[in-house]
Parts: structure tokens; C-alpha cells; sequence
């Protein structure tokens, strides 16, 4: 495997993981964020993640990897088109169901996503505009970094096998995940192992794409809403 390669997923596998660790413990140990704060997360985060994204293009670009090998190219437009809306209905769906389970519980019974959704999460229309290009940069960069390059150098490496490159791409896409806790790397290794193998079928990243940014955006523009009615202990 080429040293830059080794490195790229060396960053995703342990930098990232651990500096999403610490953040985490850094907002929840505040007592509270004002808008400022949030803005501010958001805008870091975006640049962060364009920068590992532009990063990772050019070593693909230096080692003369491919868009269609990336997943960047669209070899069928009308399945990709038929899958994004299935699997985006199927997630939604399964967003919406998750936050109406989470709603129902009081204040202090909703643990770790009700405190992240509260301190992160936009509150009001500014912060919901910020977040819309947050949630457009992580659907984007995200799918390009596990289902597209993770995913690419699984299969060169391993006889262009499938099995391996969605399990491999969904492994590294939880680990990054991993702040949310255990109940968080197994539902991202499910959703990165649904995302693989749409990637694999479609050998396109757009669906992946599309089904990530729907469900973000539901979650956080209808999550801060829909948790206030568990406000009360």
C-alpha cells in the first residue's frame, strides 16, 4: 500500500476518532453553548473536513485513481436516481421513528443524543442556515472519504472483493463515530454497511449522498423542536 495511502487511513482510523473524543467531552463538560459557539463548530468543522477531503483527492489524483473508482462518476443515472429516493424514504422514516421514541422520554432520561442535540443542534434560523451547509459538507465529504477512497483502497488491496471493501469503508466510518458511544458505532456501522452496499451496487456515491444529507437535515433542524416537549423531569 502506497505511504500516503497508509497515512490517509491511519488519520481516519485514529486522529479522527480521537479528536472527535475530546471535542465531545470538551461541549458536554460546558454548561451551557451560546449561538456564537455553535456557528463556530460548524464553520471549523466544514473547513476541517474540505481540507481532508482536498487533501485526500490530490494523493488519489497523484496515484492516478480514477473518478469511477472513487464512485464519483454516475454509471447509471436512473438506478442511482431509484435508490436515492428508496433509501432516503428508509432512513427517513427510521430518523423519524428514533426521534419521536427519544421525544417521549423526559429530559434526563435521554442520555447522551438528548445533551448533543440541545448544545449542538441549530435553535433558531441562523444557526439552521449554518447547519444546512454543515450537513451538505459531511454528506458530501464523508461519502467521498469512506465510501469512495476507504472503500477504493479496501478493494485494490484485497482482489477487488466487495464483501470486504463495505465492511471495511462501514468499520472506519463507525470508528470515527465513535464519540457517540456504543449504541452510535453500531447504528454508523449498519448505515455505513447500507451505504457500502449501495456503492457497490450502483458504483455511485450519489445515492449514498443524497440518503446522508436528507437524514441529517431531518435530525437537526427537527430534533431541537421535537426534543423540547421532554423538557420537563
Amino acid at each position: 500500500m502506497p505511504w500516503d495511502f497508509a497515512l490517509i487511513l491511519l488519520v481516519l482510523g485514529v486522529l479522527v476518532p480521537w479528536r472527535g473524543a475530546v471535542r465531545v467531552r470538551q461541549l458536554l463538560a460546558a454548561p451551557q453553548l451560546a449561538s456564537a459557539d455553535r456557528l463556530a463548530i460548524y464553520a471549523s468543522t466544514i473547513a476541517l473536513q474540505w481540507a481532508l477531503t482536498a487533501v485526500v483527492a490530490w494523493r488519489c489524483y497523484a496515484r492516478g485513481v480514477g473518478f469511477a473508482v472513487l464512485g464519483v462518476a454516475i454509471p447509471d443515472a436512473q438506478l442511482s436516481l431509484g435508490v436515492a429516493v428508496a433509501l432516503t424514504l428508509l432512513l427517513s422514516m427510521m430518523q423519524l421513528a428514533s426521534l419521536r421514541q427519544l421525544a417521549k422520554l423526559p429530559r434526563s432520561e435521554q442520555g447522551f443524543l438528548g445533551e448533543m442535540a440541545r448544545k449542538i443542534l441549530p435553535q433558531d434560523s441562523v444557526e439552521a442556515l449554518g447547519f444546512v451547509g454543515l450537513a451538505a459538507t459531511v454528506a458530501l465529504c464523508e461519502e467521498f472519504l469512506y465510501r469512495g477512497f476507504v472503500y477504493a483502497v479496501f478493494e485494490r488491496f484485497s482482489d477487488g472483493s466487495a464483501v470486504v471493501s463495505v465492511a471495511g469503508s462501514a468499520a472506519l466510518f463507525s470508528v470515527a463515530h465513535a464519540y457517540q458511544g456504543r449504541r452510535g458505532i453500531i447504528v454508523t456501522f449498519v448505515v455505513g454497511l447500507l451505504f457500502g452496499g449501495v456503492r457497490a451496487w450502483t458504483g455511485s456515491l450519489a445515492a449514498p449522498i443524497v440518503a446522508h444529507l436528507i437524514t441529517d437535515l431531518l435530525a437537526g433542524l427537527l430534533a431541537p423542536r421535537m426534543l423540547r416537549g421532554g423538557d420537563t423531569e
